[in-house]
């Protein structure tokens, strides 16, 4: 492997290189999304690109995408505009975004440029895109369902977050997971919590079926309001026996 140095132009690192400090995320999101990051990282290395621009690209990219869902939720309801158009948008945008999300990350452990600094703003980036995600997909299910209830879209923003929350508890001294499985059929499972799957998954249906985002938005909801219960049974017994 290369040195880890941000000034190695003789032997660059290569897309392999980034790719084996890529932190997961699930099946999907190392198929697909950690390898493209990994890409963009050799872009970014080429180009003397800082970590944080990544962070700021990724930041901007998901919340334009989400700016135009949100836009085009009425028209795309009221039969003006066409859904795929917006899906195909959406299917994209998001992948790529989060792509450049799993690309500054690998970037700075390689390049020897990781900081507390940087792994804040990556958080906090982090959190501003996924608000614009679940508000594009709010914004679509009330469009298309008129009668969305109130609690129901509440419930669905709080209890989205689950995921990122329990990433960053899942990291330092204090992480822990409660099923550490690699096997096939375990990651295929925890597919419904893979962030790069689940945004694919909500790309497609805004694509060949917004009116089903409410369903959507009902799964994740009761998805992820379980794994936050287990989470909380499985700390909360680590404790007492603590």
């Amino acid at each position: 492997m290369p040195s880890l140095s941000a000034d190695n132009v003789e032997n660059p690192p290569t897309a392999a290189d980034y790719y084996r400090v890529n932190r997961g995320g699930g099946l999907f999101s190392e198929a697909l999304s950690q390898r493209l990051g990994a890409r963009i990282s050799v872009f970014a290395y080429r180009h003397r690109l800082a970590p944080t621009v990544l962070t700021v690209a990724n930041l901007g990219l998901s919340c334009l995408v989400s700016f135009v869902v949100v836009a085009a939720a009425g028209p795309v309801a009221d039969g003006r505009v066409p859904a795929w158009p917006i899906g195909l948008l959406a299917l994209v945008g998001w992948q790529l975004a989060y792509a450049l999300d799993c690309s500054d990350g690998q970037l700075a452990r390689v390049t020897g440029q990781t900081s507390a600094a940087g792994g804040r703003v990556d958080v906090l980036c982090d959190v501003a895109g996924q608000i614009a995600l679940v508000a594009a997909l709010s914004a679509v299910a009330e469009a298309q369902v008129p009668e969305t209830p109130a609690w129901l879209l509440a419930a669905f923003a709080g209890t989205w977050m689950v995921n990122l929350v329990t990433s960053v508890m899942q990291s330092g001294d204090q992480a822990s997971s409660m099923v550490t499985s690699r096997s096939l059929p375990v990651r295929v499972v925890k597919l419904v919590r893979d962030y790069g799957a689940v945004i694919a998954v909500a790309g497609v249906v805004l694509t060949v079926a917004p009116q089903w985002a409410i369903w959507l938005i009902g799964a994740f909801t009761l998805i992820n309001g379980a794994f936050l219960a287990a989470s909380i049974a499985f700390s909360g017994r680590a404790a007492l026996k603590g």
